[in-house]
């Protein structure tokens, strides 16, 4: 569970990992309500990850404004599944990608 006293102006930019291990990234200011979205495979789940459940969140940063949560998503999107295999498990490892966004 999330910390329940996060600004509702704060972002967050998230990796869940499907049933075969694929990493998806999203944005959201709620990170369990995003998820159970997801998890329910309804209307509200990404087209990526419907009928790939069950889904485990991996990973997720408070960021601060969308602006910087679109941004990141936008690198992290693009990175190999390494990448993001690093950004699950090194606390640190997404501080280079808020050090190189403009």
């Amino acid at each position: 569970m999330l910390d329940k006293t996060a600004n509702q102006c704060d972002w967050f930019v998230y990796l869940i990992r499907t049933k075969d291990a694929a990493l998806y990234c999203g944005v959201t200011t709620d990170v369990d309500r995003r998820f159970n979205e997801h998890q329910e495979n309804g209307t509200k789940t990404a087209k990526y990850l419907r009928g790939k459940q069950p889904l485990i969140l991996a990973w997720y940063k408070r960021v601060g404004d969308k602006r910087l949560a679109m941004r990141l998503e936008y690198r992290i999107k693009r990175l190999k599944k390494t990448q993001k295999e690093r950004l699950c498990c090194d606390e640190k490892y997404w501080l280079v990608f808020l050090s190189t966004t403009d």
